[in-house]
């Protein structure tokens, strides 16, 4: 049986030569030439001023509560629809995880939810650019300035996006990037830290470095810090995975396209893409119509038979063991039905870059046959 993959890379001759050089000659004094590299490449195409490599994204949005000193007490807001590597962070540094509804179109925070839930504990909101969608990024922004609240963009599954010509990640206090295997662009494992903060920049410098400042060459560590760096390989093929992000954009666009017009007329809903928006679809993803009367889960595993693998929408954070239990997620199950609405009924669709056109159309037909 044939097997199509839900998310996978696109690694050609540049990536290997890339990856085979860091191997041969990244080390001594020339260790930190292709993290440099890379870190130049991805400020130079996201409009930053600075970036920091980094082992995930998570590592990321870690060393950015940590930086701004956040801890027992504090609130961040996050929205509900998302990975849990948004809000985890959250916990590391103590503070209290705050779930917000989505926007029934696009996926991401709903911008009035998260005005709503601000409080005076209020120091940060996560904004989550999912499956390559992206918010309202102006009243976000608006919302956040008014309350002095600091804008953390996790753009892990966005690389390639725009919001009004702006790139995903160029918003906001500072931004994070995913580099993971299932990601359009890809290092293995790894992440990007952005910002254009000068004084941020270099904080988040010393915590990543166990505490240690960059001049320090006596290992005479400031603080308690931790161990978030890139290796030369990672960044060798991240730098060529940099250099190559148009043709990875395009072909998740290409894919994305090929769903659209195979199942414009199913009862189902595919991404949105908004009117300032340009959605790199990391993963193309439908949310059932109830009228079907089969769930996301009965859905994926009539697929899986046919080899057609897939991934639940995400479950809403307040609704998972880890935090259901917790006195935010009981308020959040009340005041956040339009995510509730959405997650049992959605499924990321097979997006890997592998994937040829002959393969959407059979995939297609798979669904097709499915629902009927």
């Amino acid at each position: 049986m044939k097997n199509y993959p839900v998310a996978g890379p696109w690694i050609t001759n540049k990536e290997i030569q890339y990856a085979a050089d860091a191997a041969a000659n990244g080390w001594y004094e020339t260790a930190g030439n292709y993290p440099a590299r890379f870190e130049q490449a991805m400020a130079e195409r996201i409009g930053r001023k600075y970036a920091i490599s980094l082992p995930s994204c998570t590592s990321g949005l870690h060393l950015s509560l940590a930086a701004l000193g956040l801890s027992e007490g504090d609130e961040v807001i996050v929205p509900e629809l998302t990975w849990i590597a948004s809000s985890a962070p959250i916990s590391y540094v103590k503070a209290t995880p705050i779930f917000v509804d989505c926007d029934p179109l696009t996926w991401c925070m709903d911008t009035k939810a998260f005005e709503k839930a601000i409080t005076p504990k209020t120091k940060a909101v996560i904004v989550v650019d999912l499956y390559g969608s992206m918010p309202d990024m102006d009243a976000i922004l608006e919302i956040a300035n008014r309350h002095n609240i600091a804008v953390v963009e996790d753009s892990a599954e966005a690389i390639g996006s725009t919001y009004k010509g702006k790139a995903a990640g160029s918003f906001g206090l500072v931004s994070t990037f995913s580099f993971h295997g299932s990601k359009t662009l890809t290092t293995g494992e790894g992440g990007m830290l952005l910002t254009d903060d000068q004084d941020f920049y270099e904080r988040c410098m010393v915590l990543r470095d166990h505490g240690r400042a960059s001049t320090d060459v006596s290992f005479f560590n400031q603080e308690v810090g931790y161990k978030y760096k890139m290796s030369a390989l990672q960044a060798a093929l991240g730098l060529a995975q940099t250099e190559r992000l148009d043709d990875l954009v395009a072909r998740k666009r290409e894919i994305f396209s090929l769903y659209e017009e195979g199942l414009k007329d199913l009862p189902l809903t595919l991404n949105a893409e908004p009117k300032n928006v340009r959605n790199s679809y990391w993963m193309s993803t439908v949310v059932l119509s109830p009228d079907l009367e089969i769930d996301k889960t009965t859905f994926a595993q009539k697929l899986a038979k046919k080899g057609v693998q897939t991934r639940p929408f995400f479950h809403p954070l307040s609704s998972i063991p880890a935090y259901s239990k917790t006195e935010s997620a009981k308020n959040a199950t009340k005041r956040n039905p339009i995510a509730y609405k959405i997650s049992p009924y959605g499924l990321n669709l097979p997006s890997a870059l592998k994937l040829e056109k002959q393969d959407i159309k059979e995939i297609v037909e798979i669904i097709r046959q499915t629902i009927s």
